[in-house]
């Protein structure tokens, strides 16, 4: 079907090109990516491949204070959560954010973003946390808090375990669901000794749970990045290069690095994902995509 945005920098810039939606699911992102543009297009572009259409309304953090792009700019582009407290939609989405080797209350959102998790249970019928606000998510939600790991997790991961019985891991096997890792942190918790309302999804052997859903909370955990783009690892890693920081080459990922080929292995199974995440709220049930 069709994504459209209801705002943005890709609409505004003319980069996007909306159609007419007749009821369109409404999702809030809240994009806490540097990359703004970037990663608008990989949410646009992933939920323009579901089923259903889709209207993202993209909201910015009011207390964060940016560094790549004026206050000006973000508040002509975005809304804030003053400006739609008020209002519901179906579901809520929060992206990962550059900011995993600081403590949760060291970011400077950190409270607003606990807020904005609030809010999403009163006005949302799901919301959809990932990388480092899926880490955010379980401390604010569980106190479950994070550790962190000696080498950056980052590169393609497949489940090696998934959990039958919940929604999100339907038409998915264990070598269909495949996620890109980019982090540097894990949730520090026993996942023998969840809490009752928190359940593992899928999980890999190596690297740990890969989702995690609170049925009471109506929450989803997706600990890496289902909307990356074939390169977004790539550029990671040799921008990361450049600067000299310390990486590792993507786990999985080059075919054959020597011509920058890329094995673009997830793109039917975040396809698969974010359709069975909108079959939590939606009436429209649909079966597989991969």
């Amino acid at each position: 079907m069709t994504a459209n945005a209801k705002n943005g920098f890709l609409l505004s810039n003319g980069h996007w090109q909306n159609h007419y939606l007749n009821n369109p699911v409404s999702i809030v992102v809240v994009n806490l990516m540097p990359t703004k543009e970037t990663t608008e297009r990989q949410f646009l572009e992933s939920f323009n491949k579901l089923t259903q259409d889709v209207e993202l309304t993209f909201l910015y953090p009011a207390t964060h204070h940016f560094k790549n792009i004026s206050f000006s700019a973000i508040t002509k582009a975005y809304v804030s959560l003053e400006e739609i407290e008020n209002y519901s939609f179906d579901g809520l989405i929060i992206t990962g954010a550059p900011v995993e080797q600081l403590a949760f209350q060291q970011v400077d959102y950190w409270e607003e973003f606990r807020t904005i998790c609030d809010w999403a249970e009163r006005h949302t019928k799901q919301s959809l946390l990932e990388c480092w606000a899926a880490l955010g998510g379980l401390y604010n939600d569980y106190q479950i808090n994070k550790h962190q790991l000696s080498q950056k997790i980052f590169g393609i991961y497949q489940a090696t375990g998934i959990n039958r019985c919940n929604q999100l891991a339907e038409h998915l096997t264990n070598q269909q669901l495949i996620i890109p890792q980019s982090r540097h942190s894990n949730p520090n918790v026993d996942p023998e000794n969840l809490p009752d309302d928190l359940q593992i999804v899928a999980e890999n052997n190596e690297i740990g749970p890969l989702i995690y859903h609170s049925p009471g909370k109506h929450r989803t955990y997706i600990t890496g990045h289902p909307e990356y783009e074939a390169d977004t690892l790539a550029q990671e890693y040799y921008r990361d290069l450049k600067k000299r920081l310390p990486i590792q080459e993507p786990r999985n990922y080059f075919s054959n690095r020597n011509t920058g080929e890329i094995k673009y292995s997830w793109r039917k199974s975040s396809t698969q994902i974010y359709q069975n995440w909108l079959n939590t709220f939606t009436q429209q049930k649909v079966g597989t995509l991969v």
